[in-house]
């Protein structure tokens, strides 16, 4: 699994390691996998709550993915709570919200949650996808941590700025292709 880094002017706190994978099928979808290990306890895990969307979860520890079909300016935006709270976002350009309504989702995540490990796995349906998720996808699949002390650290497979932003699209740093197999 890839391994994300935290933003050099956002450190973690020592000892956390965080992968992350993604799987295009045409089929099912895309499917996200985090895993966190290390002194998970020194961060502040959202208790589970019932799976429902909200607004500013990547204001606390979230998963992040963000989606786009390579060369195109529009992206969505998916976070992931470790609560199963999850929340989608659509902009026709860096940062240029859409007008249009969130498409209508119910995120199915699974959590793990243990003394020195957090995961989480969640399938994104084609549907949900640019092009259907018939077309290579370019991504960004990042995290938001917050730390017992409420100090926040961004995670990325790459930071292409000078501060976090995982809007930029040089950290789109994942190409996937179709996974065609039934």
């Amino acid at each position: 699994m890839p391994r994300l880094s935290p933003h050099a002017r956002h450190p973690a706190p020592p000892g956390l390691q965080l992968t992350a994978d993604a799987h295009l099928d045409a089929s099912t979808g895309l499917t996200l996998r985090y895993a966190l290990s290390g002194p998970v306890d020194r961060l502040a895990i959202p208790p589970l709550r019932l799976a429902t969307p909200a607004d500013g979860l990547w204001q606390h520890t979230c998963f992040e993915a963000f989606v786009a079909l390579g060369g195109a300016a529009g992206y969505r935006e998916f976070n992931f709570s470790p609560s199963r709270q999850w929340a989608v976002y659509d902009f026709d350009s860096y940062r240029q919200r859409s007008a249009a309504p969130a498409p209508r989702w119910s995120a199915n995540s699974r959590v793990s949650n243990e003394p020195a490990a957090l995961g989480l796995q969640v399938t994104i349906p084609p549907s949900l996808l640019p092009a259907g998720g018939r077309e290579p996808l370019q991504l960004a699949l990042t995290a938001v941590l917050e730390d017992r002390d409420g100090r926040l650290s961004y995670w990325a497979l790459r930071h292409p700025a000078a501060q976090p932003d995982f809007h930029h699209r040089e950290g789109f740093a994942l190409m996937l292709t179709v996974d065609s197999r039934p």
